[in-house]
């Protein structure tokens, strides 16, 4: 039996990986061994890597699977090696959503990306 907050989180995540429009191969290697990793079947991943631009984000009830689920959301950004503007707004858009202040949300993707600086962030 899937675990229903893990699978809202995955779905986060894939949504993720088609913010800016394309799902590179590095984010499908990714999605794929964390679908693995949570025993989402093969069929169902598809299907949400095929609709990843139509999901909504559902929010965690509390914060620290909030704080949990935003990191996780940046180290998948940064699979393919660069953090494209889509998924910089993206996050700070979930940030926000998840309860975090604009920045709260750029110290936390800032503690992810040390070489980044927080200007450099902004939309």
């Amino acid at each position: 039996m899937l675990d229903l907050v893990k699978l809202e989180h995955f779905r986060n995540l894939v949504s993720l990986a088609g913010a800016d429009g394309k799902i590179e191969e590095t984010e499908r290697i990714a999605l794929s061994k964390i679908a693995f990793e949570q025993n989402i079947p093969l069929d169902r991943l598809n299907v949400m890597l095929d609709h990843s631009n139509e999901y909504v984000f559902l929010i965690p009830q509390n914060h620290e699977e909030r704080e949990k689920q935003l990191q996780d959301m940046i180290e998948f950004a940064l699979v393919d090696g660069e953090f494209a503007l889509a998924e910089v707004e993206l996050v700070k858009m979930v940030g926000q959503r998840l309860g975090f202040s604009v920045e709260e949300v750029d110290e936390i993707i800032n503690t992810h990306c040390e070489d980044t600086k927080p200007d450099d962030l902004q939309t």
